[in-house]
């Protein structure tokens, strides 16, 4: 094997995939577990360096919390003291605004605590010894131990081993299955994707499940069993989920993105919640507004209407199933609504931006998971005549390179 040649640098930045950066005349290199302002000898393969012995480190290093921090790709961050990794997420909202050419005052990021997340998708994989749980690690299908993980909450964390025995019964290729777990109100939702279960095993499936106090076990859309109806809570509404829906990962996170959407909407009687899922927003902004909900996702749909119907006190809610992606809702369409709110995928809202911005909507609160798609929707709307009044970061995805963001617009 040929002996990795070996360079000492100085790190100027966090990439947007969590690494540290140092520009070099031969272009950057990309350096994982390292801070900004430490010099460091790497050994160096193409355009990514291994830490060899840090030099210099940096003010802001800390001792990471979890053994497996380095190995397991869960996490990017737990080497930089809080101070500084919350700076980093604001920041990283900030360069997105400024790469459209947006100023923007970015209030200081907000804060999860350890052990919160209620929505995690961990992957299995076929070893010698029997099925691994776990996350998966940097660059690699290969599967690394999660045991003790601080960033899910304790009940997923002590479902690893009940997940492993559950693998046992699945069919899966050597890259392996992933489970999708939520943490609900009535016990731990499990949705199979990447893996089948053949029609011989589905019993023994059932039992298994049951066995292990699963309130419901789904491959892919197909319901398995379900003991008891997962059931999360958004406001006064309590919503069955649809197998594998879309939640926010984290419940504090999610509280915070809600009281920035319902302050932003105060006061307006009909609003729009485009994107809407499960009725995250749509079901707590009911609480004192006529909502309209549009989503594609058609299971969703139906919790969030479900919900709707079976909760007392909320004022109208509307739904629509409508691909916004595709088919936007148009300017004329968006007349009849004070506000809108829309928290779209990764990707960005694009096509509906465009509309947002020929519209007379008084106040638009943009959600967004990926500042760079925020950023790009949010030009349209200024170019369109909107001001951006409030930004406000929230850190959903504890030490790694995401970041949530609110942002608020206004004619």
């Amino acid at each position: 094997m040929t002996a990795l040649s070996t360079t000492t640098v100085t790190i100027s930045a966090i990439g947007h995939k969590g690494d540290g950066v140092a520009d070099t005349p031969n272009g950057q290199i990309y350096v994982p577990l390292s801070l900004p302002g430490e010099t460091l000898k790497i050994a160096l393969s193409g355009e990514r360096g291994s830490i060899v012995e840090i030099v210099t480190p940096s003010p802001d290093r800390v001792a990471a919390p979890c053994p497996h921090f380095g190995i397991c790709g869960g996490c990017a961050l737990q080497h930089m003291a809080e101070p500084a990794y919350l700076e980093l997420k604001r920041q990283s909202v900030i360069a997105a605004f400024a790469d459209r050419g947006i100023e923007a005052d970015v209030l200081p990021a907000r804060s999860i605590p350890m052990q919160s997340r209620r929505r995690a998708v961990i992957a299995v994989q076929r070893t010698a010894s029997g099925a691994k749980v776990g996350f998966r690690e940097r660059l690699s299908h290969t599967v690394a131990d999660a045991s003790g993980c601080l960033i899910v909450v304790p009940a997923i964390a002590e479902s690893l081993p009940k997940l492993s025995r559950m693998a046992d019964v699945l069919s899966f290729d050597k890259k392996g299955a992933i489970f999708t777990v939520i943490a609900t109100e009535t016990g731990l939702d499990v949705t199979v994707t990447e893996g089948t279960l053949a029609d011989a095993r589905r019993q023994e499936a059932i039992a298994l499940a049951l066995k292990l106090g699963f309130a419901r076990l789904s491959v892919g859309a197909d319901i398995i069993v379900e003991a008891r109806q997962p059931i999360v809570r958004f406001g006064k509404a309590s919503v069955i989920l649809a197998p594998g829906a879309f939640l926010q990962a984290v419940p504090e996170a999610e509280a915070q993105l809600v009281a920035e959407v319902l302050a932003a909407t105060k006061g307006a009687k009909r609003v729009a919640d485009l994107f809407a899922g499960s009725g995250t927003f749509a079901l707590q902004l009911a609480e004192t507004a006529r909502v309209t909900a549009v989503e594609s996702d058609k299971p969703a749909l139906d919790s969030l209407t479900r919900a709707a119907r079976h909760t007392p006190g909320l004022k109208p809610v509307e739904v629509e199933a409508r691909d916004l992606f595709r088919r936007p809702l148009m300017a004329a369409e968006l007349k009849v609504f004070d506000a809108v709110v829309f928290d779209p995928p990764r990707d960005g809202a694009a096509a509906q931006a465009k509309e947002l911005a020929k519209s007379k909507v008084p106040t638009i609160v943009a959600v967004s998971c990926n500042p760079a798609t925020l950023a790009r929707d949010a030009r349209y709307l200024i170019d369109g005549g909107y001001k951006i009044t409030r930004v406000q970061p929230v850190d959903q995805f504890l030490w790694s390179h995401h970041v949530e963001a609110v942002a608020v617009f206004q004619r």
